[in-house]
Parts: C-alpha cells; sequence; structure tokens
C-alpha cells in the first residue's frame, strides 16, 4: 500500500500529510523487485527448508539439543515459505487480495507466526549452544530430556502463537476500491499500532537478538582459544551467525520504529520523509524474509554432520547398479574397508562444525 499525500496547504503548525510531497518513487520498479524477491526466495527457501526438514527429521531421535532446534527452524521457515505465493501475487496486483478472507488470516496468522517462532528457536539454539560450553551436563530442572524438550518445543510455539492472536484478531479483509488484506483495529488505531510495533521489538529483534549476540561472543572467545586453524574458522563462523541475524531484521525495525513514531507525533517528520519510509516498508519486509534462506544454509548446509547425512540419504534411492556401474567400480586392489567408505559416510549428531 503506498502512502502518498498531495495537498497544498502546509505550515508548521499542521502534520505532515496536508504538505505537499515533492519526492518522486517509482512504485512499478518496487513492484518487479519484490516479486522476484518472492519469487527467488520461494523457490530456493521451499527446496532448502524441505532438505532441512526432511534430513533433520531422519535424526530426530539424536540427543543433540541444538538439532532440535535446528528442526523447528527448519519447519517454521518451510511453513512461511510455502504461503510466500500468496504475498508474491499481492504485490504484482498492486496489494489487492483475491483468495478470500479465510486465507488472509490464515497467511498472515503464518506470516506473524514464522516473526517470532523462528528467532525464538534460533536463540534458543544458541543458548543451548553456550550452555553446552559451560556445562557438562545440559540443564533439564530436574525433567527427563524428553520431557524437557517437550517442554521447550511447546513453550515456544505457544508463546509464538499466543503473541500472533494479538495481531491477527484484527487482521481481516477490507472492502475499498479493491479488496486488500489489512491488519485494522476497530479501535484506538494509534495506541495498538504503537503497542504491536514495541511488541514486536522487543520479543522478536531485541530480547533475542542480546541472546544471540551475547552467547556467539562469548562462544567465539572459546573458540580464539582452539590453537588449530579449525577454530579459527570457527570464530569467523559464529560472528556470521550473529551478522546474519542483524541484517535481515535490524533494517525492518528500524522503517518500523520510524512509522510508530509518526503515529504518535505527525508533525515530527516531513511528507517527503515519511513517504520514503512508506514505500520502503514493503521492501524492508521482503527482505526480512531471507532469513529463510540464510538460516538453512548457516545452520544445516555448513555441518559436515548435515551434508553427510544428506549425502547417505540420497544414496539409498539411488540404484544398486548405478553405484556398481563400471564407471563407478573401484579398482581391484582396493582394501575392502575402502571399499565399505564409497557407499556410507559416516555422519555425527553435531549440527555443525564448531563444537565446542
Amino acid at each position: 500500500m503506498d502512502f502518498v499525500r498531495n495537498f497544498t496547504h502546509f505550515n508548521e503548525d499542521i502534520p505532515w500529510f496536508v504538505e505537499e510531497c515533492t519526492l518522486a518513487l517509482n512504485v512499478d520498479y518496487r513492484r518487479i523487485f519484490l516479486f522476484l524477491s518472492y519469487l527467488m526466495l520461494f523457490m530456493v527457501g521451499l527446496v532448502e527448508n524441505s532438505l532441512v526438514v526432511w534430513i533433520n527429521w531422519k535424526r530426530r531421535h539424536s540427543c543433540s539439543r541444538v538439532l532440535f532446534c535446528v528442526l523447528n527452524i527448519g519447519i517454521s521457515d518451510l511453513m512461511m515459505v510455502l504461503v510466500m505465493p500468496f504475498f508474491m501475487l499481492e504485490v504484482a496486483i498492486d496489494m489487492v487480495w483475491l483468495w478470500g478472507r479465510f486465507l488472509c488470516k490464515f497467511t498472515y496468522l503464518v506470516y506473524v507466526m514464522n516473526f517470532y517462532s523462528s528467532t525464538f528457536f534460533l536463540a534458543y539454539m544458541t543458548l543451548e549452544r553456550y550452555w553446552s560450553l559451560v556445562g557438562p551436563q545440559p540443564y533439564t530442572c530436574g525433567l527427563s530430556e524428553r520431557y524437557w524438550r517437550r517442554l521447550m518445543c511447546g513453550g515456544l510455539w505457544m508463546l509464538a502463537v499466543l503473541l500472533t492472536f494479538l495481531e491477527n484478531v484484527h487482521v481481516d479483509l477490507v472492502e475499498w476500491d479493491e479488496p486488500g488484506c489489512f491488519m485494522m483495529p476497530d479501535y484506538s488505531y494509534t495506541e495498538w499500532f504503537a503497542s504491536i510495533s514495541i511488541l514486536n521489538l522487543l520479543f522478536q529483534f531485541i530480547g533475542p537478538g542480546a541472546v544471540i549476540i551475547t552467547c556467539n561472543v562469548m562462544i567465539a572467545r572459546a573458540a580464539a582459544t582452539a590453537p588449530d586453524v579449525q577454530g579459527r574458522r570457527d570464530v569467523w563462523l559464529v560472528h556470521v551467525y550473529s551478522l546474519a541475524f542483524v541484517l535481515c531484521w535490524l533494517p525492518y525495525h528500524l522503517v518500523a520504529i520510524f512509522l510508530t513514531v509518526d503515529d504518535l507525533d505527525p508533525y515530527l517528520f516531513s511528507c517527503d520523509t515519511m513517504h520514503a519510509f512508506y514505500f520502503s516498508y514493503t521492501i524492508v519486509q521482503c527482505l526480512s524474509q531471507f532469513h529463510c534462506i540464510a538460516n538453512p544454509i548457516l545452520y544445516n548446509f555448513l555441518s559436515k554432520s548435515f551434508r553427510n547425512t544428506l549425502i547417505n540419504t540420497v544414496l539409498q534411492y539411488v540404484p544398486q547398479e548405478a553405484i556398481d556401474s563400471p564407471v563407478n567400480a573401484a579398482p581391484a586392489e582396493v582394501a575392502p574397508a575402502e571399499k565399505g567408505r564409497r557407499h556410507s559416510i559416516s555422519s555425527t549428531t553435531s549440527h555443525s562444525d564448531v563444537n565446542l
């Protein structure tokens, strides 16, 4: 939705939306960019997250809590990717919603649920990796490992659902010139949007971000003391985890903060400034979804354990004749133990090569 105001009278005692905007921004270019971005996110994210859920589901009985978190992140991101075609088509037809009230509320619910749940499990995973570094035994509050996982999984998903319903209850199909899917509170419009923005900032960015960055810094310090080259690689990779989180979510929350400040004080910014913020909101919202592509790469495909399990799983579906063909046949003098390694690559339960 474009919030462009074009009125002719302006003075310092009236808000920006009765000022004449002079900033010209190309809406058509934005529409093309958003369509192509969502298309790429859908195609790449669907392949990546399907593989992540498939492979990690096979390893779900592992004792690794990190693997448990990675699986839940993959499920959350896969849900988001599956509803992405609706957003892709919505931006292509200029924010017109053609799929009815149920899909309006359902797709928004999935979007906001992923908004929270993937970040919650990412923060919990980072915390678990730090706990495994400083303590010899995993922390369970006296519960068995099985019940502790159920408690954490159910608790984080329920918190995400609760925060989602605070927004989704006011999402509906709005009929103006064309139908649109929007969050429209029935009363206290400004106060409601300000409250939602603050909740988003605290529960999705500041809180989880503080856990992720702090724990990653401590893990990187420990990895820096490792005498081998692999330890120095681990330091670099841990910082990439934090950087990816900030790059995905900081632009979105910065723009959301400025829009909230404008709602509370419409006299503060000029018309051109707010036009630029409203124009960029859908762009940074789209860019934040690149975590659906980044998470599988950082927490799965960079892992030697995951790659080995993926190769072994794929080999199970390759016909034995193709494996034993003359092209792939081993020399006769190769030892039997060496032959066996061609058909099975050892796998572990660790989530990445950063094992501290």
